[in-house]
């Protein structure tokens, strides 16, 4: 069995925690940059030809609601839908900003991505643009 000296055995376990706290280091400021990166996020939908338009921020809770005089024509009810599934249109949106800036700093397939991406993806799943679940909805009425 070879033997080191103990100087460099000494040197090559310094030099290796240094290595792996200097990794850990690393990872950690990306994990960071991707926090500040996703808590600065927004999304905007907007549905009923412009009529209701929606931001949200990354928490998914709505940030501005902006909506077109057409809507004074249109029932109450009618209205909460199509804000409800805009909204839903938005927070959609929410997931793939995420994944984007996942990939960018931790990587995308980093275990790291994986979770924060995978509960962006079930808490908020992507709507298309063209599921009216909102006032397209109601046939027509009211428009």
């Amino acid at each position: 069995m070879a033997q080191f000296p103990s100087a460099d055995f000494g040197a090559a376990t310094e030099r290796f925690v240094a290595s792996w706290a200097a990794d850990i280091s690393e990872r950690a400021a990306r994990a960071h940059e991707l926090s500040e990166r996703v808590a600065a996020m927004s999304a905007t939908a907007e549905g009923a030809d412009g009529a209701v338009q929606v931001t949200v921020a990354a928490s998914g809770a709505m940030t501005d609601l902006r909506l077109d005089d057409r809507v004074l024509r249109w029932r109450a009810d009618e209205i909460a839908a199509e804000v409800l599934a805009v909204m839903r249109r938005a927070q959609g949106r929410l997931a793939p900003q995420v994944a984007e800036a996942a990939a960018e700093t931790v990587g995308a397939d980093s275990e790291t991505a994986r979770a924060v991406v995978g509960s962006y993806e079930s808490r908020f799943p992507e709507v298309p643009d063209d599921d009216e679940e909102g006032y397209g909805s109601w046939g027509g009425r009211g428009r």
